[in-house]
């Protein structure tokens, strides 16, 4: 059996040399932003163009916003803003995932050895490991992830 080794990161509550340490550490060929909204100013780093420049710049990887594998603005402000707990957060998420069928719409050369970025700092409640899961679960191949903190 084949393998698809991914890796995950969030980008809160760590400073750019760590963030960017961690990255070219890993292996990973690739940044695969996940988020929905990627150029906000409290992104700091992690903005799309500057990250864009700084993974190619200090970690010669590069960088892919795929925003299918995003949650949608209502179900992460059901989550966020509106107190709603996980397991709904998780559910809406993983239908929206299955919705899209991205197990057959974002190549699996993508992922593989790609980095899943999100802004949580932890990988246990965010939707970056909700993908991971998803595509370990739909795909012939093993996918073997790694969480970088």
């Amino acid at each position: 059996m084949t393998e698809i080794l991914v890796f995950t990161i969030g980008f809160t509550q760590k400073p750019a040399e760590r963030f960017f340490g961690l990255l070219a550490e890993s292996g990973a060929e690739r940044i695969v932003d996940v988020r929905s909204n990627n150029t906000s100013q409290l992104a700091g780093f992690a903005k799309r163009d500057d990250l864009r420049y700084f993974a190619r710049t200090l970690c010669d990887i590069d960088y892919v916003h795929v925003p299918e594998l995003a949650p949608t603005k209502d179900i992460l402000d059901a989550f966020k803003k509106h107190g709603g707990d996980w397991a709904t957060y998780r559910d809406r998420f993983l239908e929206l995932l299955e919705a899209r069928q991205v197990e057959h719409s974002v190549p699996k050369a993508l992922i593989d050895r790609g980095c899943l970025l999100c802004s949580e700092n932890e990988p246990d409640r965010c939707h970056r490991s909700l993908v991971a899961e998803y595509l370990a679960g739909r795909w012939s191949e093993e996918v073997i992830v790694r969480h970088l903190y």
